[in-house]
């Protein structure tokens, strides 16, 4: 009998992802890069951006700056007017400084490939962390205990409302640690790919697509079948409980 919605992850995952990649079989990367460096600062810049409004500005931004040694050579003001249009470029600025600052003093100007190593760079968190080794350093990745999967708004949306984690949307390494438990390291790349094609085409915030989903069948949140969001319900909870000393 095949998996059904209310199955254990374990057994739905490979078929979550073989219909996904059936439906997206040119699922990628949606930031334009073409170094390891600019991978990651693209990344960066993706905080709280478009990847589409990223992506024109790193098009002039890459042509000017090739090496962690041309971001510390302009001022921080002149930086901040290349990524302005990204939304907290005061920020993103002081990320991409103490990136740079990093990898000349600590990496021989190099982006590294361990997990260790990414998380420990300025501006680098997990997520990045993960998009810049699986993206960049895929052997290191299959090699690296510590590799996870990136895990954005449309992977911790989709993880909830399919049922393969029971924490809140917005706690991402939480998120992270229960999908790396039926996700195959090999696959994880492109099922965070997968996930983030999936949720921007169909499985939206605000109003899934459950009609047109080619994995409605194994979703416990199908708005099809008439059953609670998951996801509309980790958040409502998430709003209620209370915060330490609150």
């Amino acid at each position: 009998m095949p998996p059904g919605r209310y199955s254990p992850a374990a057994e739905r995952v490979p078929l979550i992802l073989r219909r996904l990649r059936r439906a997206y079989p040119e699922a990628r990367i949606a930031l334009d890069y073409s170094t390891p460096l600019e991978c990651a600062v693209a990344t960066i810049l993706s905080a709280q951006s478009t990847d589409v409004g990223v992506n024109k500005v790193t098009k002039s931004l890459f042509s000017k700056y090739r090496t962690p040694e041309d971001y510390l050579a302009v001022t921080e003001e002149e930086l901040q007017r290349e990524i302005h249009a990204t939304g907290f470029f005061r920020q993103k600025t002081r990320a991409l400084k103490g990136l740079a600052q990093r990898l000349v003093d600590d990496f021989d100007s190099q982006v590294p490939k361990t997990m260790a190593e990414l998380i420990s760079l300025p501006g680098i968190a997990r997520k990045t962390a993960n998009i810049v080794q699986g993206n960049c350093f895929p052997e290191a990745a299959r090699r690296d205990p510590d590799a996870g999967m990136a895990v954005d708004t449309h992977v911790g949306r989709l993880a909830v409302r399919l049922g393969l984690t029971e924490h809140n949307s917005k706690e991402a390494e939480r998120i992270e640690r229960d999908l790396v438990q039926v996700v195959p390291q090999r696959n994880r790349l492109n099922a965070s790919n997968l996930f983030i094609e999936h949720g921007r085409r169909i499985c939206q915030a605000k109003s899934p697509r459950c009609e047109d989903c080619v994995i409605e069948s194994l979703c416990p949140s199908s708005q099809e079948a008439g059953l609670n969001d998951l996801y509309r319900f980790s958040r409502a909870i998430a709003r209620t409980t209370p915060t330490m000393g609150g």
